[in-house]
């Protein structure tokens, strides 16, 4: 079979199908995943009618392991408990299994990233006296410093990936020390209190993923897209030496799966 018949051309899918199967992609079989509302599940259940069967679900209302007939509107829809081996809570989810290190992945949003993995969900400008305060973190720090490893899904923008991030909600590889200002390895300041970090961020241009130093690259640029149109959505120097290419666009058998069995409804699809 040709790639030409297996993956869809231009014009057969659209940007919310590619996110939902590069994000997909980052699921291996077998993994315990913890996952919210919108991509996220589509990305989940994509996997798990693929390549990865035994892929385990968690939502952070409390259901592990379900197995919904379509998309729930939220991690609090009770179609998250279909066929679940455990329908519990917050303290199940979160004390119960991710801070006791069941977790492989986690699938995150955030405001705000640096170019260490540094998350911003808290707050634009000075804390005390902010042009955006946000609702919350929603369990954001506790999901990628325990999550085995995590996964970012956010809008490509120059004044969202900032040299500095305007607070740390979730620390990224490297974090400034106080009072020095010198940039360090997030083990001295945190000690054990992590057991991953942030592995990938997929934005509606590209896949970005770190080095081993800690410090984010571009990795493969969406069809439609150039390295040039990422870095002028940039806002620090970044590495594009190890572009690998054109990220994969989502097969024909994965936009049938995610329109006419996993979101039939249109509830995140359009």
């Amino acid at each position: 079979m040709s790639h030409t018949s297996v993956y869809c051309q231009p014009g057969e899918f659209k940007p919310i199908d590619l996110l939902a199967a590069a994000a997909a992609r980052e699921v291996c079989d077998g993994d315990v995943v913890f996952a919210g509302t919108g991509l996220p599940m589509l990305a989940i259940t994509l996997a798990q009618h693929e390549h990865a069967p035994s892929a385990v679900c968690i939502y952070e209302a409390g259901s592990i392991d379900g197995r919904p007939l379509h998309t729930p509107t939220s991690v609090g829809d009770a179609r998250c408990t279909y066929q679940a081996s455990r329908a519990s809570g917050l303290f199940e989810a979160f004390y119960g299994q991710l801070h006791s290190g069941t977790v492989d992945l986690g699938f995150l949003g955030g405001a705000e990233i640096d170019k260490y993995g540094n998350v911003n969900c808290t707050v634009l400008g000075d804390y005390n006296h902010p042009q955006k305060r946000f609702t919350g973190s929603g369990g954001n720090a506790d999901i990628c410093s325990y999550a085995k490893r995590t996964v970012f899904i956010m809008v490509q923008e120059k004044r969202r990936f900032k040299e500095q991030v305007d607070y740390v909600t979730s620390p990224g590889w490297r974090i400034k020390k106080w009072p020095s200002g010198e940039w360090v390895p997030k083990q001295e300041v945190y000690r054990s209190y992590f057991k991953g970090g942030v592995s990938t961020v997929i934005t509606d241009m590209a896949v970005f993923r770190f080095d081993e130093t800690g410090e984010m690259y571009l990795d493969t640029v969406h069809p439609g897209f150039t390295v040039q149109n990422v870095i002028d959505n940039v806002g620090f120097t970044l590495n594009v030496s190890r572009v690998a290419g054109e990220t994969l666009p989502p097969t024909r058998k994965q936009v049938e799966l995610l329109y006419k069995v996993i979101d039939p409804e249109g509830i995140f699809l359009p």
